[in-house]
Parts: structure tokens; C-alpha cells; sequence
């Protein structure tokens, strides 16, 4: 058709700019639409993206890429869960599981089920029935898929990844279905009357003219921010962290299968171990941390010999009001960003991407479309923003001023809601292609403290001693199948070994 996209800009490279371009070549290999990619190794990447959630593998797949050749080509690890430390009281952990918590008990949900054989004293907690919280507390592994019609066939995972690594692979599989990719840094952009954007001008006086352009460029946010000025949505009020110190280690044991976020002092910090190293962070808030305190909790505690110096990575946290403006979308960090928290920020850019496709425009970037695109990413955000301030709201320590500030926070109306309905009878409220499922809701919620003050009185349908005999049952049964299992760092050597990194093997020579 006359009017069909020609040339696709994509301003940045790193995660998000060939994330962008694997996607969009993989599914206009047919179209003789031109895509180039700007990037300079000068600017370089942010880098801390490693932890994923399951959906990501989901696009992996899509792409018809291995996952084994990726695992290996990227350093990767496998994730079950996200091991929470000190949240809801100092001395406290919980896990936030992949995959399914129990199964139907007849036609009713087994959290339910849960609820009426905890209010008849059972002494069963909720992860004790999730395979991926058993399996991730063992650090044991085994593939949901290699494990048909057992209690560990309703797990799921995702995977840690190198970020630097991830953006290599997908450049070469991009380049390889026809993306142009340019070195250079954008110095100016020129816009059309009608406020569109016309072409990007690098510093060497280059040009790259388009009728879509997509802004990776990071938290510059070159065309979204800075040139076309779409309005940032600051959600700082209810998300107090504004920075973060990242650092990368070498591990000294095998990798546990599972994302750390340890609660500190005046912020929180994480532990993501790829096959060889780990990646490690402290997000803090620097009314109530300096830089210095930061780096130097940070160091106290990391695991392994670090294997490049610290950086310091600030940010602010929110979202353009429209992603989509004129003929501009932005994907990644240019669009918007929520603390690492629940490792969304990967996912983020696979949706804003999966929408385009979903929604994709002609040359005149039809207003209706780009509407429902902002509508649908909106709900997107504003679900992991509420997912995230779930659990710094819900927490039971004062003992710092950051903790304290944290109990005079107004939540968004839309997670009191939730909590209110969540709290009444274990009821939660659906949205359409919701990111988080009942399973992470349910598993947040006890951690964090909060139970439904009654269980669905349809359960009571359900003979005497079911309840009792059924929990008895599964959770031994559960425990002694992983006990089985072989340990995450077997799995790995055994399936999907990766080489170790030079730079490893320079530390150690």
C-alpha cells in the first residue's frame, strides 16, 4: 500500500534498541520496509538489566531462537523466583515464585483451598505448595518441560542474563535480517511543520531521514523527551529510590536459582548471579543515603572479587504521558522507568515493542492508534508501579528514616483498591493481559503480611478432612520430589554450559 511505513528509525542501541530491532526485523522479514539503527560505542549502555521475568523467554522463542545457544552466548542463568529479605520485618524472607501455587481442588483455587485449611490451623505455608519457591529455596533446578505430569510441570522460570552480551546477540540476529546499523551520536533533530519528526542529524553531519522513529536513546530521551517535550508522569511521590550504585562480581559458588532483593538501611539491594559472575546493586533513596554510604554498603556485603569498578546510575521514576507521540514511540528507558524491583524493566521493552507490532501505523500515525497503544502501555506501568509499591507499603519496620517515610506514603487509589478487595476474601481484581497473575499477588500479600479475613464460602463445599488430608499430602510429596533434583549449577554444566569470560580468566591469571 502507498502509504505503508518505508524507513524505521531506532535512535540507541543497548537492550532496548536491539530488543527493537530483532522484534520489528523478525516480523517485516517479508516487507521492504528499511530499519537502521543509531548507536556510538561512545555513549555506551546503562547495563544493569540482567533479570528477567518468564515472558521473556516467551519472546526468545518467538523469534525462533534457541535457548540453549542463547543461554550459553549470553552467560545465562535460570531464575525461579525472587527471594525477598527483610521486607516485611527484619529477619524475614518470602518468595514471589514462577508458575502456579498448588492446583484446582475440584473447581475451586488452591489459594482459596489454602485459606480454609489455615483458618482450620493447619501449619502449611502458601510457598510450601509452589514448586518454583521449593525448588528456588534448594537451589535445585529442573525444566518444567522435562518433568511432564508432576507437581513440577506447574513451575515456570525465567533467566539472568548479561546485558551487554543480550544486545550482541540480538544486533547479530537483527543485522542478519537487514537492519542497518550506524555509528554515530545524534546532534540535532529536525522536525516537519505538523510537529513530526523528519530526520535525526549526527555530529558528522549524517542524516537519517524516516517516517517512524523509535527512541532507545536511554534517560536522554532524545525525541520523546527532549525534542518533541511529551510530558513525564514523576510517580517519585510514591516510589521514594532514586538512585542506584551496580557493581559485578565473580562468583565464589555455584549460582542460586533466584533473584535477591535484600532490604537495607535506606533502600533495597540485589544479588543476580549469571554462570560465572553476578551482578549486584544497592537502589536507594538519597535523601537518606549518600552516594559514599551507598557504595560503601554496597562493597560490605557483595560476594566474590568485583570484576569492573562501581557505577552510579541515577534516575527518576514515571513514564511519558504518551509513549506514543506523533510519529515518535518510545521503548525502554527513554519512555519510562520503575525501579528494578520486580525485574520488569526488560519486560517493559518487549510490550512497548509487542504493542507496536500489535498496533502498527502507516506514514500518518493514525491518533486513534497511538491513543490505544499509550492506553494499553499505561495499564502496563501503572500495574508495576502498584505491584512494586505493594511492598514498601505494606512493610512493618520504622527502624531507619527511609522505613519511616515509607508509613506516611499514599498509595495510588487504584492499590488500595486492590488490597481492600484482596483483604475482604482473597478476591483480585482483573485486568486485561494482566503482567502479574494471582500467584505473584498471593505470594506478595503474605509475605508482606496481609490475609484475607475469610476465605470463599463456596470452599466450604468441599467434604471434611479433604482439606486437612490434601495439604498433609502435597507439600511432603512436593519436597522429596526436589530433594531428587540436581542442583542449579549441575543443571547448567550438564545443559547449558557457558564458556567462562576473559575477563574472568585475566582475574584469575
Amino acid at each position: 500500500m502507498a502509504n505503508n511505513l518505508r524507513k524505521i528509525v531506532i535512535v540507541g542501541g543497548g537492550s532496548a534498541g536491539w530488543i527493537t530491532a530483532a522484534m520489528i526485523s523478525h516480523y517485516l522479514k517479508d516487507s521492504p520496509c528499511e530499519i537502521e539503527l543509531i548507536e556510538s560505542e561512545q555513549i555506551g549502555i546503562i547495563g544493569v538489566g540482567e533479570s528477567t521475568i518468564p515472558p521473556f523467554l516467551q519472546l526468545i522463542r518467538s523469534l525462533g531462537i534457541d535457548e540453549k545457544e542463547f543461554m550459553q552466548e549470553t552467560q545465562a542463568a535460570f531464575k525461579l523466583a525472587i527471594r525477598f529479605e527483610n521486607w516485611r520485618q527484619k529477619g524475614e524472607v518470602y518468595y514471589h515464585p514462577f508458575g502456579l501455587i498448588g492446583g484446582l481442588v475440584d473447581v475451586h483455587e488452591f489459594y482459596q483451598v489454602w485459606l480454609r485449611g489455615k483458618a482450620e490451623g493447619h501449619p502449611s505455608s502458601l510457598q510450601d505448595f509452589a514448586p518454583a519457591s521449593v525448588m528456588a529455596d534448594r537451589w535445585k533446578f529442573m525444566s518444567p518441560a522435562m518433568a511432564p505430569r508432576t507437581m513440577l510441570a506447574n513451575a515456570n522460570y525465567a533467566v539472568h542474563i548479561d546485558a551487554a552480551l543480550l544486545a550482541k546477540f540480538l544486533r547479530k540476529f537483527a543485522e542478519a535480517r537487514g537492519v542497518k546499523r550506524t555509528e554515530g551520536i545524534v546532534k540535532d533533530v529536525a522536525t516537519r511543520p505538523d510537529g513530526f519528526i523528519e530526520k535525526v542529524i549526527l555530529q558528522d553531519g549524517r542524516e537519517a531521514s524516516g517516517d517512524l522513529f523509535i527512541d532507545c536513546s536511554g534517560f536522554r530521551s532524545l525525541l520523546s523527551g527532549k525534542t518533541l517535550g511529551t510530558e513525564f508522569l514523576d510517580w517519585s511521590d510514591v516510589l521514594l529510590n532514586d538512585r542506584a550504585i551496580a557493581v559485578q562480581t565473580a562468583n565464589i559458588q555455584d549460582p542460586h536459582p533466584y533473584t535477591l532483593a535484600q532490604a537495607q538501611d535506606a533502600g533495597w539491594r540485589w544479588r543476580i548471579p549469571l554462570q560465572h559472575r553476578a551482578g549486584n546493586g544497592y537502589v536507594y533513596c538519597s535523601q537518606y543515603c549518600s552516594d559514599d554510604e551507598a557504595l560503601a554498603t554496597l562493597m560490605s556485603q557483595v560476594e566474590g572479587e568485583a570484576v569492573r569498578d562501581p557505577w552510579l546510575v541515577p534516575f527518576k521514576t514515571g513514564m511519558r504521558k504518551q509513549l506514543f507521540n506523533k510519529n515518535c514511540v518510545a521503548i525502554g528507558l527513554a519512555g519510562g522507568f520503575i525501579e528494578p524491583l520486580e525485574s520488569t524493566a526488560l519486560h517493559l521493552i518487549y510490550r512497548g515493542v509487542d504493542y507496536l507490532l500489535r498496533f502498527f501505523p502507516d506514514r500518518d500515525c493514525d491518533p486513534l492508534l497511538a491513543a490505544e497503544y499509550n492506553r494499553r502501555m499505561q495499564v502496563d506501568y501503572e500495574e508495576i508501579r502498584d505491584f512494586i509499591v505493594l511492598h514498601y507499603f505494606t512493610t512493618k519496620r520504622d527502624d531507619t528514616p527511609f522505613w519511616r517515610a515509607y508509613q506516611q506514603v499514599t498509595p495510588p487509589e487504584s492499590l488500595r483498591e486492590r488490597i481492600e478487595l484482596f483483604k475482604a476474601s482473597g478476591v483480585l481484581r482483573d485486568g486485561v493481559d494482566d503482567m502479574f497473575r494471582a500467584p505473584s499477588w498471593q505470594s506478595v500479600m503474605e509475605g508482606m503480611g496481609i490475609r484475607p479475613k475469610r476465605y470463599q464460602q463456596l470452599v466450604d463445599t468441599l467434604p471434611a478432612g479433604v482439606v486437612k488430608g490434601l495439604l498433609d499430602k502435597s507439600a511432603p510429596m512436593l519436597s522429596e520430589l526436589v530433594d531428587t533434583l540436581p542442583s542449579h549449577g549441575d543443571f547448567l554444566r550438564q545443559h547449558c554450559p557457558a564458556p567462562v569470560p576473559e575477563a574472568l580468566l585475566k582475574k584469575a591469571g
